[in-house]
């Protein structure tokens, strides 16, 4: 389909599927328009980059890696990128439209109260924990790089300065100098090299003091004259701070990267597990709670149609190759051991780490007790049977994060399960072969 242009050079139908509409805001290179899926009806927000802009001032790589760590992180406080499209002269990027505005704007209004402030807080390190355990960091963390849903949950954008674990030099560390002045740590203006996980962490204690005193903590008209206080560390808590808080963020902004307090200390500090009013139990809590298994006593028979629709993927012992961990979200193994078997092996396992645990004749859940990146991990076991004494075991994550599953499965369920997991001859025979082959 051709596409119809309006006098601001830019498309008012892309592809047939996006109705562009009415701008929401503009930077050099980009504009960001409202607009609709014709397909699906939802809205989303079009991001609209100038490509002739990016190239001249040498920024295509950084585009491209802007749209690399939106595609792999994944979060629920994390702008979604939905799609990506392109004509010679654009680049289009679709993505979750937040309609709350920034959190800066919020600010503007006046301080927040602890409580509130922490809200925000404890989803902001949700989300620079859950990159730094993908190996990514976002380098421009500020109170305009975060949205605001009008139910008041936190949204993570802007990766266009965000660097990959791979950008690191020989000696482990950036060298990239970049950021906001005002929110930069000491140790990225130095020049000499910077821990990126550090860095973020620093950005998010001016956040934090900036939510709870409506000010920054480094200001000054002269740029040098301020970066001589980030060097120091020269800022001052407003009466107003607790002293749990006055604790954390002195913890927060140590201008020695060495001795700065880690994301995992952060989020076990006394001031951030502090409770916000909030509903005690979470869906999948309740989920878990209310199940009973009554629909399945016995393990289900297959049929050939069973098989088929299993058939992706279906690899019967993944879970105990010596591969790196992918990000795969379930698991299928065999066995000829009875289904009582498989679920006493299960519930040693979740004994082991303090899981708790739901059963049937059939299946299995087991659930975390602590909260990981995205909640608590919970893990769903069903039993089939392809004959009465060839059983198939589906193993998938029902909620939390794919990484920490699959750390589970590698550590805890793999050495579990190894005594039961079926093999064919031609596998036994392949095993044995390499064995003669390493000894040889």
């Amino acid at each position: 389909m051709a596409e119809k242009t309006r006098s601001d050079q830019h498309p008012s139908l892309l592809h047939g599927k996006y109705e562009l509409g009415r701008m929401l805001g503009h930077g050099t290179f980009a504009k960001v328009y409202h607009a609709r899926n014709l397909q699906t009806g939802k809205s989303v927000a079009m991001k609209v980059v100038c490509k002739e802009k990016v190239i001249k001032v040498g920024m295509m790589e950084q585009m491209k890696r802007e749209i690399a760590v939106m595609k792999m992180v994944k979060h629920p406080n994390i702008v979604e990128l939905h799609e990506v499209m392109a004509s010679k002269s654009k680049i289009y990027l679709a993505m979750e439209l937040v309609r709350g505005g920034e959190l800066f704007s919020k600010i503007a209004k006046g301080r927040l109260n602890e409580d509130s402030a922490r809200h925000y807080f404890q989803q902001l390190v949700s989300v620079v924990d859950f990159c730094h355990s993908r190996g990514v960091y976002h380098r421009d963390l500020k109170p305009e790089n975060l949205l605001l849903y009008e139910d008041c949950s936190l949204k993570v954008t802007d990766f266009g300065l965000s660097a990959f674990s791979e950008h690191l030099k020989q000696d482990g560390l950036l060298h990239t100098t970049c950021g906001t002045p005002a929110y930069v740590a000491p140790e990225v203006i130095g020049k000499k090299g910077y821990d990126g996980a550090k860095a973020d962490i620093w950005s998010c204690g001016v956040i934090l003091y900036v939510l709870l005193a409506g000010f920054l903590p480094f200001q000054d008209d002269n740029l040098v004259s301020m970066y001589r206080k980030i060097y120091r560390g020269d800022f001052k808590c407003p009466p107003w701070f607790s002293p749990e808080a006055r604790m954390l963020i002195t913890k927060l902004l140590d201008p020695n990267p060495n001795t700065r307090i880690t994301i995992s200390k952060v989020m076990d500090s006394t001031w951030f597990k502090k409770s916000v009013p909030k509903t005690i139990r979470t869906k999948e809590e309740l989920e878990f709670e209310a199940f009973t298994g009554e629909k399945s006593s016995k393990p289900e028979t297959l049929n050939a149609f069973h098989i088929i629709s299993l058939s992706e993927g279906f690899d019967l012992s993944p879970l105990f190759e010596e591969k790196e961990i992918e990000e795969k979200e379930e698991v299928r193994f065999a066995t000829t051991k009875p289904a009582s078997s498989v679920i006493s092996k299960l519930e040693e396992v979740a004994k082991s780490v303090k899981f708790s645990v739901k059963k049937s004749e059939s299946s299995v859940r087991l659930q975390g007790q602590e909260c990981g990146r995205k909640g608590k991990l919970a893990i769903a076991a069903d039993i089939f049977a392809l004959t009465p004494s060839f059983l198939v075991v589906e193993v998938k994550k029902d909620h939390g994060d794919t990484l920490e599953y699959n750390r589970f499965c590698i550590k805890e369920l793999r050495p579990a399960l190894k005594d039961i997991v079926w093999t064919s001859p031609v596998d036994n025979s392949t095993v044995n072969q390499k064995q003669r082959m390493s000894c040889s």
